[in-house]
């Protein structure tokens, strides 16, 4: 059985950084890519940063320059590094993995969340 499990939220003043983790356990399948989104309250989830497992990023734009998604294909696990953070930075984030399970087909799995907070 999968787990997904993130880390590293907190409360910063803008400007500030931050460190996500998340790691993907329970799995003997292919890792197709990892990703994480946010959600901040009355809004919507948005993608937010994703990495493949060949190592391609994406970003949101309003984070580019300053986020930067890592993976270590090892610990089928993926990093958010956040620096210059602002106020509406502020959201939960989620970490999203894919698998490719033979005979059935990509597979997606979620993580509980870890808050960050940006204020003054």
């Amino acid at each position: 059985q999968v787990q997904i499990a993130e880390s590293g939220g907190g409360l910063v003043q803008p400007g500030g950084s931050l460190r996500l983790s998340c790691a993907a356990s329970g799995s003997s399948d292919r890792l197709g890519g990892m990703a994480w989104w946010r959600q901040a309250p009355g809004e919507q989830r948005e993608f937010c940063a994703g990495i493949t497992s060949g190592g391609v990023t994406t970003y949101k734009e309003s984070v580019k320059g300053r986020f930067t998604v890592s993976m270590d294909g090892a610990k089928n696990a993926v990093y958010l590094q956040m620096n210059n953070l602002r106020p509406d930075d502020t959201a939960r984030y989620y970490c999203n993995a894919d698998f490719w399970i033979p005979g059935v087909g990509r597979r997606e799995y979620w993580g509980q969340g870890t808050q960050v907070t940006v204020s003054s």
